[in-house]
């Protein structure tokens, strides 16, 4: 397969996954071994087109960053609950990426743990969504303090690949009485930091090991996630009001199932 396609197809499974509970790092190294390539060699690849994603967020919510920077001038107190949560939240994973990032990294290439990872992660989301009695939040700066450090320590379950930082937080917010929209939300806003720091951190970590041309393919990449992303977003968001998270708990279930018979038959 050319190169080019195959940076193609991982743009868009990163563009459609990264924002759904359905983890886009576990869809990433499961297309890759798929196509037939070498999942750790394209690790970097995958988190480096990450930006494409995190830009969709940008460009669809810019009114609402636009709002909390003129609310922070103003010194309005929602735009400070805003900015006071998304920080909040971000710590843990932080700290804990920098305690065992090495170890997490051992995992990404690791086509089982991640068949496992949806599979429990699909069951894990019929749960919550059956057990949750969210309130309506009206809004992430309305989010306490309590369930945004809930909400961050989630967060760090999606070190495991497969399991999904957007599903994390999202049934984890649910879990804490977090209506799914100011969920989804927080999950969209707190991608923000969260990618950027991954991204850097292993472009920081392992950027010089890139191989040469690897850069032209990441910014292809990126753009076809951001397009996709930007679609995508819009799409869930009306689907998750209607629907609920159902619909992608049996789809991780069935592609999980999928994955481990295909990867003990291949």
């Amino acid at each position: 397969m050319p190169i080019l396609l195959l940076v193609i197809i991982l743009g868009i499974v990163e563009g459609i996954t990264e924002y759904l509970p359905v983890s886009s790092t576990g869809h990433l190294i499961l297309a890759t071994e798929l196509l037939g390539f070498d999942a750790d060699k394209w690790a970097l690849f995958n988190v480096a087109i990450q930006p494409g994603a995190i830009l969709a967020i940008v460009v669809l919510y810019w009114r609402t960053f636009r709002d909390v920077l003129v609310g922070m001038w103003h010194r309005e107190a929602s735009a400070w609950r805003f900015v006071r949560n998304l920080i909040v939240a971000f710590i843990p994973a932080v700290v804990l990426g920098l305690a065992i990032g090495d170890y997490v990294e051992l995992l990404l290439g690791n086509a089982v743990v991640v068949a496992w990872a949806l599979i429990i992660g699909g069951f894990a989301i019929l749960i919550v969504e059956r057990l949750a009695r969210p309130t309506d939040r009206d809004g992430v700066a309305n989010v306490t303090l309590f369930h945004s450090i809930g909400i961050g320590l989630v967060q760090c379950l999606a070190m495991i690949p497969g399991v999904s930082r957007s599903g994390a937080t999202i049934l984890g917010a649910m879990a804490l009485g977090v209506d799914r929209k100011t969920a989804a939300e927080f999950s969209f806003f707190l991608a923000v930091p969260t990618l950027s720091g991954a991204t850097a951190l292993q472009l920081f970590k392992h950027g010089s090991a890139m191989e040469p041309g690897m850069t032209g393919w990441i910014l292809i990449g990126s753009l076809v996630s951001f397009v996709v992303a930007v679609v995508v977003v819009k799409a869930f968001v009306a689907i998750i009001q209607r629907y609920g998270f159902a619909p992608f708990a049996w789809y991780r279930i069935v592609a999980g199932a999928a994955a481990l018979v295909w990867l003990a038959a291949r």
